[in-house]
């Protein structure tokens, strides 16, 4: 039970970003004492850390948050081997080698994409996209959007060890959202991990007419 607990903070802090052990301990339905039990042997692991945050009158409150060895725990889909094929591929090929590999990828991807999104309103067929890139180990999520739309929030990138070395392919994600989704509706990136944000996030609404 204690390890499920712990774990389940683990995904707290992987889903919603830094938090305090209160709000943690509502959201998981367990007391506040246990949580920052638990957070406290996580530390000790090296799993998490926290940052101490003013809160106005009263004590500051400590955030928590995942620590690049929490992060690891998380899938990676094989990133050491993916890593190596592509190294493998730029040597043997170049780059033009590479982006025709990162082509044919997303050209393969975009016919799945398109017959889970199926049809239906904007609406449902994002919520198919989350749900497909959760599959796919992103942990994604839909919210509305600030001005309208939905955000689409990703909050682990399983290929992110492969994606910093090989750049198209996070420009590959992106067209494929936009081809999967179809003409008349707007794909943006708004959050980038590799860009130092702690996920990938986009804003996707109507196209204005």
């Amino acid at each position: 039970m204690q390890q499920r607990s712990a774990t389940r903070l683990l995904h707290a802090l992987k889903s919603a970003g830094p938090q305090s052990a209160a709000v943690m301990a509502r959201r998981l339905g367990i007391t506040s004492a246990a949580a920052r039990q638990h957070l406290a042997k996580l530390k000790a692991e090296g799993l998490v850390a926290f940052e101490v945050a003013a809160a106005g009158v009263g004590r500051p409150r400590h955030l928590w948050h995942l620590t690049q060895k929490g992060h690891a725990r998380f899938p990676d889909n094989h990133a050491g081997l993916a890593l190596e094929l592509i190294q493998s591929v730029g040597r043997v090929f170049g780059a033009e080698g590479l982006e025709s590999l990162i082509a044919e990828r997303e050209k393969a991807s975009l016919g799945l994409y398109k017959s889970r999104l199926g049809r239906g309103d904007l609406g449902q067929r994002v919520r198919r996209l989350a749900q497909l890139r959760s599959e796919e180990g992103y942990m994604a999520e839909v919210a509305p959007a600030p001005g309208g739309g939905f955000l689409l929030k990703e909050n682990h990138c399983p290929i992110c060890v492969a994606a910093r070395v090989c750049q198209g392919l996070c420009r590959s994600e992106l067209a494929l959202f936009r081809a999967a989704l179809g003409p008349g509706v707007e794909v943006e990136r708004l959050e980038h991990i590799l860009a130092g944000a702690r996920r990938c996030a986009y804003r996707i609404r109507p196209l204005a007419r």
